[in-house]
This record gives C-alpha cells, sequence and structure tokens, in this order.
C-alpha cells in the first residue's frame, strides 16, 4: 500500500465511491468557508442526524458571519440548547467577532490566522481549509482513524492523545494533494458508512484490497484502545424556588461546563448530607435565600462526557431573604410558560414538563 501506484490507486477507488455513495448533507450543497465552518464545529462530538436541523435553524438565524458576531449570546446558546457541548457556541460567536472585525467578514484562508479564532484547533483547520478551499490538510477524526488502523494495522491507541501525529502522519501520506476535501470527506464517509466499529460492510468497500486488517482477518481487533477509569457519578440537588406564580433561575458564568447557560439552583450533597439539606444549603450559598422544601418532584439521571449525575429535584418557597448572587452571574423570577424564552441545561429539561403538569399546565 506504501507504494506510490498504490496511494494513487486507493485514492482514485475512494473518490469514486465516494462520488457515487456519499450522503446528501446540507453542508456539501455549498462552497460557503462559513456553512462549513459551521456545520464542522457542529459535527464534532455529535452525530450527523442530530446535527441537520440544528444546522438549518442556526445558517436560517445567522446566515453568515457578521450576523453571528452582532448577535447577542443568549440566542445564540438557545438555538444550540441541546446540542451540547456549549464552549462551542461561545467559541463560535468570538470568533465571528474577530472575523468580522480583523478580516472584514472573510473566513482567513491561511491556517496560522485561522487556528488563531478561539475554537479552532487542528481537526476544525484541517476541515474547513481543505473543504472550503482545496488546501492539503488531512482531516484526522474518529472515523478517518478507525479506517487507517485497519488499512494499515496501526497498532497506536485511538483513545490517547499521543497518538495523533502517528494517525495525523498517515492520513498526510495518503491525502490527494489535487482534491483533499474530496478525499478528506470521502475517507470520513467511508468509516461512517462501511468501516464501521461494528459489523463493518467489508464486501462493499472500495479499497478493501489496500486493508492490511482484511487480509489477515483481524478487522475487529482495530482500532486499538486503552481501557478508561470508571465514569465517576455525583449527586447533586435542585431546587425549584416560587414566589408567588414565578420561579428563579440562574445563569452559570460565561465559561466552562455549560456556561452562559440558565439553570435552577442546586448543587452537589455532600457526605453525610440529606438530599433535602444539600438543596436549602446550596441555595442559601448561591442566591442568599432562605428555602423550604415543600415537595420531591423528580429524581433525574443525565450523564455528561467525563461524570453522570443524579438530581434529586424539589419544590421550594422563600422564607426570608434576597438575591444575592455568590456564583452566579445573572437571575430571574420567570413564570413557567416563560422558561422557553432561556437556553436551559437538557437535564433541566428532564423534569420542566413535570413541574408544569404539576403547576396544572
Amino acid at each position: 500500500m506504501n507504494t506510490r501506484n498504490n496511494i494513487d490507486t486507493l485514492r482514485r477507488r475512494l473518490i469514486k465511491w465516494y462520488q457515487h455513495n456519499h450522503r446528501h448533507l446540507p453542508w456539501r450543497e455549498t462552497d460557503d468557508p462559513y456553512a462549513i465552518w459551521i456545520s464542522e464545529v457542529m459535527l464534532q462530538q455529535t452525530t450527523v442526524v442530530t446535527v441537520i436541523p440544528y444546522y438549518h435553524r442556526f445558517m436560517k438565524r445567522f446566515p453568515g458571519v457578521k450576523d453571528l458576531a452582532q448577535a447577542d449570546l443568549l440566542p445564540i446558546l438557545k438555538i444550540w440548547e441541546g446540542l451540547g457541548y456549549y464552549a462551542r457556541a461561545r467559541n463560535l460567536h468570538r470568533a465571528a467577532q474577530i472575523v468580522q472585525h480583523r478580516y472584514g467578514g472573510r473566513i482567513p484562508s491561511e491556517m496560522d490566522d485561522f487556528k488563531e479564532l478561539p475554537g479552532v484547533g487542528d481537526y476544525i483547520g484541517a476541515a474547513v481549509l481543505s473543504i472550503a478551499f482545496n488546501q492539503p490538510f488531512a482531516v484526522v477524526d474518529g472515523n478517518v482513524k478507525r479506517v487507517l488502523s485497519r488499512l494499515r494495522l496501526i497498532e497506536s491507541p485511538v483513545n490517547r492523545s499521543a497518538s495523533h501525529k502517528v494517525f495525523k502522519l498517515a492520513a498526510s501520506e495518503i491525502l490527494d494533494p489535487l482534491r483533499p476535501g474530496t478525499f478528506n470527506q470521502a475517507l470520513m464517509e467511508l468509516g461512517a458508512l462501511l468501516c464501521k466499529p461494528r459489523q463493518p460492510e467489508c464486501s462493499e468497500c472500495p479499497v478493501q484490497t489496500h486493508c492490511r486488517a482484511y487480509a489477515d482477518g483481524t478487522v475487529m481487533a482495530y482500532p486499538k484502545r486503552i481501557k478508561k477509569a470508571p465514569i465517576p457519578l455525583h449527586r447533586v440537588s435542585v431546587g425549584v424556588v416560587f414566589k408567588n406564580d414565578r420561579v428563579l433561575i440562574t445563569r452559570r458564568k460565561p465559561d466552562g461546563l455549560l456556561g452562559g447557560l440558565w439553570e435552577f439552583p442546586g448543587g452537589r450533597i455532600e457526605e453525610g448530607e440529606t438530599p433535602q439539606e444539600a438543596c436549602i444549603r446550596e441555595i442559601s450559598e448561591e442566591v442568599g435565600l432562605k428555602v423550604q422544601v415543600d415537595s420531591f418532584l423528580s429524581q433525574i439521571r443525565h450523564a455528561y462526557t467525563h461524570f453522570k449525575i443524579e438530581m434529586e429535584v424539589f419544590c421550594c418557597h422563600v422564607e426570608s431573604g434576597r438575591v444575592e448572587l455568590n456564583g452566579p452571574t445573572d437571575y430571574r423570577w420567570v413564570k413557567l410558560d416563560e422558561l422557553s424564552d432561556y437556553p436551559l441545561p437538557k437535564a433541566n429539561h428532564k423534569f420542566i414538563p413535570l413541574l408544569k403538569n404539576e403547576a396544572g399546565f
């Protein structure tokens, strides 16, 4: 496979297969660097099926760099709500402002300039510059790593950060310099449609004869992975604090996990604490209110990338005090039917229908 003739043959076969078999996705119907950039950011850590409706809504609301740059963060996060990894949206917003002011709204076509933007790393840089500007940068994502592992019997674990340079070199060696964007998409599409983690469709693979794992009968032994530690579980307690017909929501700090989103106040249950005690303590520490727990609403389980939470949710009312923020950056007393105006974490959305039902909505 390493000879020039073999690599040229692999390129031709893969691109021909892609041209006849690729999925028709909205961001593939344009050569607009902005639209391609938005799609690649959304596709990080997220499936294509999930991204498509978000992409359409986002592009309708913010069709160009200027629209995104001039927007407030709240509507951006609202459209992004449920897509997760909210730092992506915050970085896009800051990056769009830089592009608008520094480059007159034109996406920079030089890698060094593009990678200076917030949220633009090696993957986003290579994807956008190869697809939108036809520049010879190899893209390496999870699908590409799996394909390369099988093609070349790469022993480096795909989930070890130090292995990235191994896969980057392997991808660069077979990259088609004349059609880099098409080749990159073809390699990713091969991993998504045929060279799948389970039940790969080797009989349909256009580069089967180039695959060393197929020749050795070891396809399912690749890619290699190192075993990860068990995902920790955190127990948290949250309070829906009522004041007449309104409830209290607070806004998280702009950076970090779920940065900029609104939520019901609460936090971790400390050792030796009951969930009710934690709820009262957390609300006192975060917003300075003394509350009384009226009822238990629900237990919610939710998984993030590196941990899981088990959330106990209570309905409360204010006994005394006024809101004094310690941690959150803002607060609102809102009616239940106004909650849809605010971007909220998915874990909160899991109990809001029950909350509305309990309140007679």
